[in-house]
């Protein structure tokens, strides 16, 4: 009896690619062999844990078969590398799968429609939206907030983990510093300022935004601007400047100049949340912010 359980461990861990001295971590499993006797006393040494028959199949070597043991009585991933013949398709991350034609064919219709709906039938699509991933792992969409017939309308990126717990554009301590910037252009929230982004749920652990989700999300953001019709657009940080602008340039060199959206002058700055944790860039936001009221007062003498 103890030669067959010192065989079998001894077979098992070659599979494994282990030294036979190897030994797994106190606790782990269940004994090889129950019972009493000298190969029960073998076994409750070793705390092994109880392992299936390997599957004897033709064709198959014992690296192939021990594949389809579930892993988990080891406590850890195996320590093998199968090579490419024998790599199981359930042990391989799945890829991404692409994004279906039909639904790229569907976009010109599918904004098409968003373009024709008023704020009611907008915000109500934009709740019940399913055209991507995002809507599997928000808590809830970002529609954006203030004076839906604003002269001011600034546009960020996406919402982050605060924004999509309470529904509302740039809250947090980003939110609280994007507030003080607004007050010292004498605007405010909820008076003649109208916040979006160009996404409406967040992305996961807050990354960038895929060209899928912008390509379906951006219809939003083109009819709330249409909605609003600001007599300027400041745009917050680099991926929604980027996005608005259809740009590949860096924020550095679109700062500084008036940009133009459907006839709409646009002044990109940085993400307050940037500014958080670059203070010194602080002053370049209040030019950008001072070139915008002066986009903003011209365009007020103009009308």
């Amino acid at each position: 009896m103890k030669d067959g359980v010192v065989d079998r461990r001894a077979r098992f861990l070659e599979v494994l690619g282990i030294r036979t001295e190897w030994v797994p971590k106190a606790g782990v499993g269940t004994v090889l062999a129950g019972g009493s006797g000298e190969g029960a006393e073998v076994a409750q040494r070793d705390q092994l844990p109880e392992l299936p028959e390997l599957p004897e199949r033709s064709g198959l070597s014992g690296l192939s078969a021990l594949s389809e043991v579930q892993a988990v009585a080891l406590d850890r991933e195996p320590a093998f590398e199968a090579g490419p013949a024998e790599v199981r398709p359930s042990a391989v991350a799945p890829a991404r799968e692409p994004v279906p034609e039909v639904v790229h064919a569907l976009l010109p219709q599918r904004a098409a429609d968003i373009a024709a709906m008023d704020w009611d039938a907008l915000e109500a699509n934009v709740a019940g939206c399913t055209a991507c991933g995002l809507c599997e792992t928000r808590t809830q969409t970002v529609f954006g907030v203030g004076d839906r017939a604003a002269e001011w309308m600034l546009v960020g990126e996406a919402p982050g983990q605060n924004e999509d717990l309470q529904g509302e554009p740039f809250v947090g301590q980003a939110g609280k510093l994007l507030d003080n910037m607004l007050g010292a252009l004498n605007l405010a929230r909820g008076r003649n300022v109208f916040i979006a982004n160009v996404l409406k749920c967040r992305p996961p652990e807050n990354r960038d935004p895929a060209p899928n989700e912008v390509e379906q999300c951006e219809p939003y953001l083109r009819r709330q601007i249409a909605l609003v019709r600001p007599k300027v657009i400041v745009v917050l940080g680099r991926f929604a400047a980027q996005s608005l602008l259809r740009t590949t340039t860096p924020i550095g060199k679109l700062r500084g100049t008036v940009h133009e959206y459907e006839g709409i002058p646009v002044v990109v700055t940085y993400h307050p949340a940037y500014l958080l944790r670059t203070l010194t860039d602080k002053a370049r936001a209040w030019e950008d912010l001072c070139l915008a009221r002066e986009v903003h007062d011209r365009a007020g003498a103009q009308a």
